[in-house]
């Protein structure tokens, strides 16, 4: 029974065949495109909406050149929130459960930033890893510090990313199954566990939307550093 809890996090395979590389592309054949028309439909209304908005929130601290990024940033954070949502639907596939993929949106997506960085400014980039007024004694240390805590940052963003959504749906199984082992012992308490299984199904779906706006977030000042 434990380890069944943990099938669904398994990568769907087909005759041999991984389907991730189709869950990965589907969602995007559910996203709207937009048309040369005055007037759009209420569907591409509220996305042109909250693409705006969400990119105004994000790059407004952002100067000029750190605007480039704000095609790749949107549509990454339209990608994760779709998969995340598309992933609370019964018999479905989450990728983003999966670190590697979290991983591997992260670390490319990290270096870019500290590439930029070194290229453009040198040493204001490499001011991150020694504070001003350092005493002589703690500058090695610092150092060693700092520069630890900017290799875990694209281990921070795949984990939290990971960790959030696999916990949620681990929370998610748990529940309803006591629910439907409750229901014919104890109609009472499985109607009360029934409420909990709703209420925490909208909390998921808040923190799908939230962890896929903190991953953008988080990528969005690090690009801040370094521009």
């Amino acid at each position: 029974m434990t380890l069944s809890f943990f099938d669904q996090f398994m990568s769907p395979v087909f005759l041999g065949i991984p389907l991730i590389a189709l869950s990965l592309t589907l969602p995007w054949a559910l996203f709207p495109k937009p048309t040369t028309r005055w007037l759009n439909n209420r569907l591409l209304t509220l996305q042109s909406w909250f693409i705006n908005n969400f990119t105004q929130q994000i790059f407004q601290p952002l100067n000029v050149a750190g605007h480039k990024w704000a095609l790749l940033l949107a549509s990454l954070m339209v990608f994760l929130i779709t998969l995340n949502l598309l992933g609370l639907l019964p018999y479905t596939f989450t990728p983003t459960t999966q670190l590697s993929l979290n991983m591997a949106l992260a670390v490319p997506l990290w270096l870019a930033t500290i590439i930029i960085g070194m290229r453009n400014q040198p040493t204001h980039a490499l001011g991150h890893l020694l504070p001003e007024g350092t005493p002589t004694l703690l500058i090695p240390v610092l150092i060693i510090i700092e520069t630890i805590s900017l290799f875990i940052r694209p281990l921070a963003l795949g984990v939290r990313l990971t960790a959030n959504l696999t916990a949620g749906h681990l929370l998610i199984q748990l529940i309803s199954t006591a629910t439907f082992v409750l229901l014919p012992l104890m109609p009472p308490v499985a109607f009360l566990t029934a409420t909990l299984l709703l209420l925490l199904s909208l909390l998921e779906v808040a923190v799908a939307m939230i962890q896929a706006y903190v991953f953008v977030l988080l990528l969005s000042l690090y690009l801040q550093e370094n521009i």
